[in-house]
């Protein structure tokens, strides 16, 4: 028999077995105990969540349910059931160490709902201490594991060694100059790898860059100067947002492509192009074959090969090993005791859509990493654009009674008020440690200060 991923304990057996019934419709594997004695006996290592009345006559509580739970270093969620509306009873679950707080008169779905939110907090805490362990794999520079990175790979390490010209689409800040290098790497590594991105020259000038010039060849050209055609030699020339190219640019270099040589601007004589090319683009260029900003025929002559390298959004699964990866080495070149995200700062990172991509991530976590006031990163440094993401809600909807997050947040600023900020002193207070007083208000999307 499959063990139990979750335990219901409640002294009243009639809805204990109720609610276990209803879980089970639910999908989960679910086991009713009727004292928090028989509880701990059945706890297992495939033991998720224990759903526990905080007040179970005879015995033990569920209070003492859950500390017992956290002495034993288990990482087993906890969530308190109550009919009580005292503060007082929030803030000593809290202190237990309880995941959620519920009050009676509660349902199998509001229980279900809250049993699925701590599942996905599970999943991510199980994330993040792998990533302690083993970091997130590295391979051409790309950050992930996921079956868009490894279709990406596999294009790269399928036509990398071939001379074909590839033609890497993708958003901006995906990564697209690293499957550039990638793709060289395997070609010819040892020759040079030549990068000019189209937009950022003047049209007027882009001619001479690539294809170079001769002496005389315009009021400023004093000598002649090689393109970067030549400068590649037998090596890769990486042509970033050719789709920004100019249409009289692009037809000047649809023809070195087909004659495959060079003339240099003001000269006559010609040199053989002995460069592989990689292009790439943030743009639809069908689309701007359509509005007629994208000659077709030059759109062959580098849509050889395609490579699209998938936006962050779309492999979500790489998001903390990359966020996690970019946060050891802002550590490591700032020299900051950072080592780790927040569970909480983590579920942020995760429902943020990165219209950015992998670049705006990295941006993130060096902006996380030198705000950071403790050794890992919390929801306090992130970004307020990160903290919109999503909304955390009270179990049940608007007129639901307030869940442990509301109910202590609202208690530990309070206490903060006291104490002027002195969060040592409100630690002391609330009879928990400082770091704590963080982790609580992160919770909430609350500030610390």
């Amino acid at each position: 028999m499959r063990n139990p991923t979750v335990l219901l304990v409640d002294d009243d057996r009639d809805f204990a077995d109720m609610i276990a019934d209803a879980l089970a419709h639910h999908g989960y594997v679910a086991n009713a105990c009727y004292s928090g004695e028989a509880c701990l006996s059945r706890l297992t290592p495939e033991t998720e969540i224990v759903v526990a009345d905080i007040s179970m006559g005879a015995g033990m509580s569920g209070v003492e349910l859950c500390r017992r739970i956290r002495e034993q270093g288990s990482h087993v969620l906890v969530i308190m059931i109550t009919a009580s509306i005292e503060e007082s009873d929030a803030i000593e679950a809290m202190r237990a160490g309880a995941w959620d707080y519920l009050r009676k008169p509660v349902g199998p779905t509001e229980i279900a709902l809250a049993i699925a939110h701590g599942r996905e907090h599970l999943q991510i805490l199980r994330a993040l201490r792998r990533l302690d362990e083993v970091p997130a794999p590295v391979r051409d520079g790309i950050v992930g594991s996921s079956d868009a990175v490894a279709r990406v790979h596999d294009l790269i390490d399928r036509v990398g060694p071939s001379e074909a010209t590839v033609l890497v689409t993708g958003e901006s800040g995906t990564g697209k100059e690293l499957v550039a290098k990638a793709l060289h790497a395997r070609w010819r590594p040892d020759a040079p790898f030549v990068a000019i991105n189209c937009s950022a020259v003047a049209p007027e000038l882009l001619e001479s860059e690539l294809f170079g010039h001769a002496q005389g060849a315009f009021t400023d050209a004093k000598s002649a100067r090689e393109g970067l055609f030549a400068a590649a030699g037998k090596g890769t020339i990486f042509l970033d947002e050719i789709g920004d190219m100019a249409p009289l640019m692009q037809a000047k270099l649809l023809r070195a492509l087909q004659e495959r040589r060079v003339r240099q601007v003001g000269g006559t004589a010609e040199t053989p192009i002995q460069a592989r090319i990689i292009a790439a683009t943030n743009r639809d260029l069908r689309a701007d074959i359509a509005h007629g900003q994208f000659r077709e025929d030059l759109f062959y002559r580098l849509d050889v090969v395609r490579i699209a390298v998938p936006p962050l959004r779309d492999r979500r699964e790489d998001i903390l090993g990359i966020a996690h990866w970019f946060l050891l080495a802002a550590a490591a070149r700032t020299q900051r005791p950072v080592t780790r995200i927040s569970s909480w700062a983590a579920r942020k990172l995760l429902a943020y859509d990165w219209p950015g991509n992998v670049r705006e991530l990295e941006n993130c976590m060096e902006r996380a990493v030198a705000l950071c006031r403790l050794d890992e990163i919390t929801v306090a440094d992130l970004p307020a654009r990160l903290l919109d993401a999503t909304s955390e809600t009270a179990i049940g909807g608007e007129d639901s009674p307030r869940t442990l997050d509301e109910m202590v947040v609202r208690h530990v600023q309070q206490v903060l008020a006291r104490t002027g900020g002195n969060k040592t002193r409100a630690a002391g207070i609330l009879g928990i440690d400082r770091r704590s007083i963080y982790r609580i208000l992160e919770r909430h999307g609350a500030s610390a200060t």
